[in-house]
């Protein structure tokens, strides 16, 4: 029989979790969101021709407007994890889009303030990408609070794929705007979107008082119901921990790298090829793909295969067979070919949303965002070091920071994205697999907990 504070907290846990109906009206809400983040996010990649003929930038120039970003991105990811598991992962969602919504729609005012343009767009990118480093490891906390552990993967596989809605609405909708309105009108467009997402979450999801004691917490530190210290050195002395850095800053590469410079490879080297073409196809390719791999995953969990050995599948799909097809892109002259590698490799690796990315909620689910966002700093130093332009990264000098035009010599940076991270998603202990005491039981934070009713275990309290 378990003791009354045990059953307490089993209470609790299953009524924290969102019913049904309130996971759909959820995930399509986060759905939208993380689409309108990666619309302000590409907006820079697609407007960074236009502007550097306007501003008369040089590449090195427009390398630098566009790794910008990652260089406020990388600051954040722990905080706002940590914030998450604090105050709730929706009220720092809320709050980071409704300023970098503002800030994105601002950038083309501020890139004519005077004549030090790139100062003043490099300013607007890192203040961007300080406030959008919050949202996954917030998002992450969330899902890992409000999802029941076998319905996750289809619900972070769906949210995660408006980063590739995002991308293909950018890439359309915003060439579009380009081209009939100028560069100004596509950071309009997706700053203007993005505060009109707030202002729905703010008057339908969620209150006031929510938002007022979010508020409070920031500015003063109140204290809040749930413990905040979390057990560096607890985390940090588990393999499994180090094994999910290293396939984040893996999965990173490979995505940062495809997001901010396939479109100059096409140009480069298929100079009369339809923009249109590979700006949407390989993104258009991935959002069935995430959905798939989301009911995949818990389709297999369900059937009673165990959760270790299923996020192990999805990540060696996501990462080792993804590099296989993007190492092929290098390495053909047809047109048709790079299009159906570009789109192989994209498509296959939004099948990390059911690997690492769930991996980390089910090793430490109350401290699931500050893990993630330890992960997710990886990741984001990655892109701010190759998305930026790199001179490492290419055999060849007339195209810097740019995938390797056909025949060229294959980056070694992508055979450590293939191998690398194959063992590291073999490492990664995943938890709640079987019945049995193996390592899919055995908690980051603390011996197993008692099981609840629905079969899910406990979250740990210790952080």
């Amino acid at each position: 029989m378990q003791p009354p504070a045990d059953e307490a907290r089993r209470d609790g846990a299953e009524n924290a979790q969102w019913s049904r109906p309130e996971c759909q009206v959820w995930t399509g809400t986060l759905l939208l969101g993380t689409c309108l983040l990666y619309c302000a996010r590409v907006s820079m990649p697609v407007c960074a021709a236009a502007m550097s003929q306007d501003f008369g930038w040089n590449k090195k120039e427009a390398g630098v407007a566009l790794g910008s970003f990652f260089w406020g991105y990388c600051l954040t990811q722990v905080a706002g994890g940590h914030l998450g598991d604090r105050i709730g992962g929706e009220k720092v969602i809320l709050l980071s889009a409704s300023a970098w919504g503002f800030t994105t729609a601002a950038t083309p005012l501020l890139a004519r303030l005077g004549g030090a343009h790139l100062a003043f767009v490099t300013f607007s990118r890192v203040l961007t990408g300080l406030l959008q480093g919050v949202y996954f490891p917030a998002l992450t906390s969330l899902l890992s609070q409000k999802v029941h552990e076998s319905e996750r993967a289809f619900t972070y596989s769906t949210v995660g794929a408006g980063s590739q809605f995002g991308t293909l609405v950018t890439g359309a909708v915003g060439s579009l705007l380009l081209d009939r309105y100028g560069w100004p009108s596509v950071f309009y467009f997706s700053g203007g979107l993005t505060l009109l997402w707030a202002c729905y979450v703010y008057k339908c999801l969620l209150t006031r008082r929510d938002i007022i004691l979010a508020l409070s917490v920031l500015a003063q530190g109140l204290p809040v119901a749930r413990p905040t210290k979390v057990p560096w050195r607890q985390l940090f002395r588990k393999p499994a921990v180090w094994a999910a850095v290293t396939s984040q800053l893996s999965a990173a590469c490979s995505f940062f790298i495809l997001l901010s410079w396939l479109p100059t490879f096409f140009k480069e080297t298929f100079p009369s090829s339809k923009g249109w073409v590979f700006n949407v196809v390989p993104w258009l390719v991935a959002i069935p793909a995430s959905l798939f791999s989301g009911l995949l995953s818990d389709h297999l969990i369900n059937q009673g295969f165990r959760t270790v050995s299923v996020r192990k599948f999805m990540q060696v799909m996501g990462l080792g067979l993804s590099s296989v097809f993007a190492l092929c892109l290098g390495h053909t002259s047809s047109f048709c070919k790079s299009v159906v590698f570009a789109s192989a490799s994209i498509g296959l690796q939004t099948f990390n949303h059911s690997g690492i990315s769930v991996n980390i909620q089910d090793l430490a689910p109350s401290c699931a965002g500050f893990l993630f966002g330890v992960a997710n700093t990886a990741g984001a130093l990655a892109g701010e070091r190759w998305a930026g332009g790199p001179r490492l990264w290419v055999s060849s000098p007339e195209l810097p920071g740019c995938l390797p035009p056909p025949g060229s010599v294959s980056p070694v940076g992508r055979w450590v994205g293939a191998l690398v991270p194959c063992r590291g998603s073999h490492s990664v202990r995943a938890e709640g697999g079987s019945p049995e005491p193996d390592l899919a039981h055995r908690r980051l934070l603390g011996p197993p907990a008692p099981p609840l009713r629905s079969g899910v275990a406990l979250r740990s309290p210790a952080c």
